[in-house]
């Protein structure tokens, strides 16, 4: 059994779909997908029914799940359907009008009712999983274990953890304690070259010498998996992480997906 982290493929449903038939999962494999599966890419309905239909998987809200539910919530709401159409809305509004009304309002319905964080222990390390970051300075628990993880996330303002972005990346230090146990937060949200101007101890640039964007870690416990997919083809890769072993699996997007 492995366990895998992705996030923010932004409508490349081909991108994801390639990275996922070479993974090969089997039932026994779990995923998290931190959200963002929609705006912006030419098929965001294909990849919400790719990461729906994934075995094992466990899905977040992301800020644009969060922007296509309260527009949807509220069609009257001229701010709310401005702040997604803005936000790239048009390609997912477009995909859903396509549908027959019952697919498309099973799939609202199944993102409206999305968790915005979840936690999982690989080997001996946690890992709290969200879209966006944390609020680093929310109270610390003594002691990380199931329940306080939990708390933990539950006492965070739920619109920070799709929406934060300089004040997690940019804090000077993440969760690990002195001795270096603690919790590693997982996210996306924040393509990873924007981490080069808003924080401190990337562990390498964010942009490879192939010139596509990767994964940075910031520190020992702040891991951004966001890696342009939403910039397109020239820049930006789905990226699936396999937290067993730190093993990054990329693929491009191409030109027209």
């Amino acid at each position: 059994m492995s366990t895998y982290v992705f996030s923010d493929v932004h409508g490349h449903r081909a991108t994801l779909e390639r990275v996922l038939d070479r993974l090969s999962p089997t039932s026994d494999d779990r995923f998290f997908c931190l959200g963002d599966m929609i705006d912006r890419g030419p098929d965001p309905v294909g990849v919400l029914r790719v990461v729906r239909a994934l075995p094992g998987a466990t899905v977040l809200m992301g800020n644009h799940e969060d922007l296509m539910v309260s527009c949807l919530s509220s069609p009257d709401d001229m701010i709310a359907a401005m702040n997604w159409a803005i936000n790239g809305g048009a390609a997912t509004s477009g995909g859903l009008a396509e549908l027959g009304p019952d697919e498309a309002n099973e799939l609202v319905d199944w993102v409206r009712g999305l968790p915005r964080w979840a936690q999982t222990v690989v080997g001996e390390r946690r890992y709290l999983l969200v879209h966006a970051g944390v609020r680093l300075t929310a109270p610390v628990p003594a002691a990380w274990d199931d329940e306080t993880a939990a708390a933990y996330l539950s006492a965070q303002d739920q619109e920070d953890l799709s929406w934060i972005r300089e004040d997690f990346w940019g804090a000077p230090a993440g969760l690990s304690s002195e001795d270096g146990s603690g919790p590693v937060v997982v996210a996306g949200h924040t393509p990873t070259p924007y981490l080069e101007r808003m924080a401190d101890s990337l562990d390498r640039p964010a942009i490879g010498e192939d010139g596509l964007a990767r994964m940075v870690r910031v520190g020992p416990d702040r891991w951004d998996v966001d890696c342009c997919a939403a910039g397109g083809a020239g820049l930006g890769q789905v990226l699936v992480l396999r937290l067993d072993d730190g093993e990054e699996f990329y693929e491009p997007v191409r030109e027209g997906e």
